[in-house]
């Protein structure tokens, strides 16, 4: 569960420590949550994706919002909160140890009404959905973005938003190939790929923040979008 990229920061340690500790804190049991991840280093996102993912809800005020990689629920969770009475999460992930971490969140959280998880691979379970989405988030295997992100276009609203984490690989994604471990070269090309195929997209807006491990935005401007 350790991620090495938990440890290079993207911006200014100094900007870093004033957003992860001077923006609201969170409260009740999602905050007990993040603070056990943090102590246990489990992966979840940091508190300034935190904080930009609750301000972001607020605008785009979704009702049904689909998630690929649940861990261990806390995004869930958070989005959870931000939903109306009717709202609904659709999260999906693969891995059994983080699918029991997931309905433990759930259970402690008291959310289970308003969360679905679904187990399985996200390339059999995406082809099988055929509900529209106001608001999508990936936070799952980096090098199967750009093969998710279709389909994700395909489920998503008009206006709605996608939102993509931790694209920046400790910043070392807009280095040159050649000096990328042999190992992490597949993200590295695949994350590459994803940006030449969005950032100028005709039929997308998109924006690259420093949040965490760096985070893209798309907005779904027309539909039948080919990328």
């Amino acid at each position: 569960m350790q991620n090495r990229m938990m440890d290079l920061p993207v911006v200014q340690k100094n900007v870093l420590e004033a957003m992860r500790t001077k923006q609201k804190p969170l409260t009740g049991k999602l905050k007990e949550l993040e603070e056990r991840a943090h102590e246990e280093r489990i992966p979840i996102i940091p508190h300034e994706t935190v904080v930009f993912l609750q301000f972001l809800l607020t605008q785009v005020k979704p009702k049904r919002i689909l998630e690929i990689g649940t861990a261990i629920g806390f995004s869930a969770s958070l989005m959870a909160e931000c939903l109306p009475e009717d709202g609904q999460v659709v999260t999906i992930d693969r891995f059994d140890v983080m699918i029991n971490k997931a309905k433990h969140t759930f259970k402690q959280m008291d959310n289970e009404d308003k969360i679905t998880l679904l187990e399985g691979q996200a390339s059999d379970i995406l082809p099988e959905i055929k509900e529209m989405y106001d608001f999508i988030f990936l936070d799952c295997a980096k090098s199967k973005y750009i093969e998710f992100l279709p389909i994700c276009l395909e489920h998503l609203r008009v206006g709605g938003v996608i939102m993509i984490d931790d694209v920046f690989q400790g910043g070392t994604v807009f280095e040159p190939i050649e000096s990328i471990h042999r190992s992490q070269r597949a993200i590295h090309r695949k994350l590459n790929e994803l940006f030449d195929k969005t950032l100028n997209h005709p039929d997308l807006t998109a924006s690259l923040l420093p949040l965490g491990d760096g985070v893209l935005l798309l907005t779904k401007l027309q539909e039948d979008i080919v990328l």
